[in-house]
């Protein structure tokens, strides 16, 4: 997402506190190598931590401004004798949770209790006892964290392993991974980088960054997840792209979530640890903290020159997970280039080119490039060349994204939103800014599903799911998406660039574009072989349709009829006929607008269509009544046609 499309995001949508980050104590009960916040269980800083009258009081100010769902972490939260009180009061009316724990301290009646909307995220730390218990330095602890899941399996409760690699374990990484898939089928990896001390000990941070892993480690773990520029981070970053000097600014308009540390002191970020850039709930209010304290602080700090010759003019900084905030945590300075995240990005800049080459494709239809990338090597075979023929080297401006995972998600126990279509082979759901397809859900049974599609609010993003890689490996697809057709996704996106698709053959003839238009045997192909030697064939079956303000124009599809031949190319419409086999030739001008709004309709290629986008292309072909040239056209086979054609254009 570039600078501008963040913008246009941000201003979107309200600046309203959606997600609170609660951090209920910094003590733990372990003493983990890689630990930046963690202080001894017994710590004075006890007596300083929220009280469960203070949390109540500031959950429902949180609430009343819209918080929806508490993320609650530590230390370790379970530290805290009254957790499940302070549990049941944040989420009580609350949308979801996500809570991060160690695990060891998970009874039964705590396992019970986190059997509510919502997912506990419970950290491993190795594969056996001998790994995990060195991380935490607390010999017994990767027996108390299994005896946790047992106790949340046991319950009923949703939860995900969460693997930290470091150094001290990522021997073991593989065998954690399995480990993690024998305790649940949903894990996750948790951050590959390591923050260096909140209190910035220098005896800690050598301790840190001596479980830092190799850049080249780092993402081997994740790829190709993390390469993908256009997603925020997968790997623990921020996606922080500025590169003015007035740090915090973006963040803090992008965001509609906030930190609380245990001691009642709220901020936009829980990496933020400078004392200046956080509010005192005890001393004012939440919605004095969310609506003046937090926006007041954008431009506040600022880089100026040690920003400016380093991170702001570096070349690597599209790829960078570099923060302000990061920075303040490694050399104690907000501007400081960090040079752990140098050779990381180098690292990660390489692999990325070496990955595109292999796993992305550009391809241009309709002046929209789609590009696909694809978590196994796209190859010459993959798709047929009729498709290929639409490859270009580099993307245009109008970019469409399509992700290809060959596993699914676990969708189980998740809230898909609203129902807005069943029909056939298809379910779709819609949920905040996203649409959730399911093919080949029988009759709503989800699990049976084919392929998944989760694709933003607009549809230029998409990942789409696939139950194995098998059908992709085989090759000689006719589909970028691998759906059973690009139309379902194409129609939805030319709708909003004021086009369709059309059941159409559409020639360049003499530089002006010729749509005929109809159904099966109305004889589109055979106009197409009228046209062979004396123009482009552009499609004899599907064409994309697309109003300018200079006019319309048509584009050939990868989607042809019985001559199997397309072209990329385009041409300014100069007329559009509606196609009937007849004895002789008459050509007969429409003036019924209505009429050919009702034809045009009945020729267009459908998405699984919404009333949304129905009441796009009905007002496109409104309009394509009004200004284009629609003529009734009657032909025979003698050949004729492509002379009178001449003659009335």
């Amino acid at each position: 997402m570039n600078q501008y499309s963040r913008r246009k995001t941000v201003e979107a949508f309200p600046r309203i506190p959606l997600e609170g980050y609660l951090d209920l104590t910094y003590r733990c009960n372990n003493d983990c190598l890689h630990c930046w916040l963690r202080i001894e269980p017994d710590s004075q800083e006890i007596k300083d931590e929220l009280s469960l009258d203070e949390i109540g009081r500031i959950a429902a100010e949180a609430k009343g401004m819209g918080c929806r769902k508490w993320i609650i972490s530590g230390g370790e939260p379970m530290l805290r004798p009254d957790f499940p009180e302070i549990f049941q009061l944040i989420t009580a009316k609350s949308a979801s949770f996500l809570l991060n724990t160690n695990g060891t301290l998970i009874t039964p009646l705590i396992a019970r209790l986190l059997k509510k909307r919502g997912v506990s995220l419970v950290a491993l730390y190795g594969a056996d006892a001998r790994v995990h218990d060195a991380v935490t330095r607390r010999p017994g602890s990767f027996e108390a964290v299994l005896r946790g899941i047992a106790y949340l399996k046991e319950a009923g409760a949703e939860f995900m392993p969460q693997i930290v690699p470091m150094r001290a374990n990522f021997h073991q990484f593989e065998d954690m991974k399995r480990l993690a898939l024998s305790l649940s089928p949903r894990w996750r990896v948790g951050a590959t980088w390591l923050y260096l001390s909140a209190e910035g000990d220098p005896v800690k941070n050598r301790e840190i960054e001596a479980q830092r892993l190799t850049p080249r480690e780092a993402f081997e773990i994740e790829r190709p997840d993390f390469l993908i520029d256009e997603e925020p981070a997968a790997d623990g970053l921020c996606a922080y792209e500025t590169r003015a000097d007035d740090f915090f600014s973006d963040c803090i308009r992008a965001k509609h979530d906030f930190h609380i540390d245990p001691y009642g002191r709220m901020t936009f970020c829980g990496i933020v640890k400078d004392s200046a850039l956080r509010f005192d709930l005890r001393r004012g209010s939440f919605r004095e903290a969310w609506e003046e304290f937090i926006p007041a602080l954008a431009g506040k700090i600022r880089g100026g020159e040690e920003f400016r010759v380093n991170c702001g003019l570096c070349g690597l900084r599209t790829d960078c997970g570099w923060c302000p905030s990061y920075a303040y945590l490694e050399p104690r300075r907000f501007p400081a280039k960090i040079e752990y995240l140098c050779r990381l990005t180098e690292e990660k800049r390489r692999i990325k080119k070496d990955w595109i080459k292999t796993h992305r494709r550009y391809y241009d239809i309709a002046d929209i490039t789609i590009q696909v990338d694809s978590d196994i090597p796209i190859e010459d075979k993959t798709f047929l060349p009729y498709v290929r023929s639409f490859e270009v080297e580099t993307p245009g401006k109008d970019i469409i994204r399509f992700r290809h995972h060959f596993h699914f998600p676990a969708f189980e126990n998740v809230d898909l939103g609203t129902k807005v279509y069943q029909a056939g082979a298809w379910t779709i759901f819609k949920k905040g800014g996203s649409w959730i397809y399911f093919e080949g859900a029988e009759r709503g049974n989800l699990a049976r599903a084919g392929k998944i599609a989760v694709i933003n609010n607009d549809h230029t993003h998409a990942k789409i799911y696939h139950m194995s890689d098998r059908v992709f490996r085989w090759g000689s697809l006719s589909s970028l998406s691998l759906l059973p057709t690009d139309q379902i996704l194409l129609a939805r996106i030319l709708a909003d660039r004021q086009g369709c698709l059309l059941h159409a053959c559409g020639v360049s003839h003499e530089g002006k574009g010729l749509l005929f238009v109809g159904h099966s045997e109305a004889g589109k192909s055979s106009v197409g072989k009228m046209y062979a030697g004396q123009g482009v064939l552009l499609c004899d079956d599907r064409i994309a349709l697309r109003r300018w303000p200079d006019g319309y124009s048509i584009y050939g599809t990868w989607h042809p009829g019985e001559l199997r031949e397309v072209s990329h190319l385009s041409a300014p419409l100069a007329g559009l006929f509606f196609l009937e086999k007849s004895d002789e030739i008459r050509i007969a001008r429409l003036r019924d607008k209505a009429e050919v709004v009702r034809r045009l309709a009945a020729c267009l290629i459908k998405p699984l269509a919404t009333a949304d986008w129905w009441e796009k292309v009905l007002t496109l072909l409104e309009r394509i009544a009004e200004e284009v040239p629609c003529y009734d056209l009657r032909f025979d086979r003698s050949g004729r046609l492509v002379d009178r054609l001449k003659e009335e254009l």
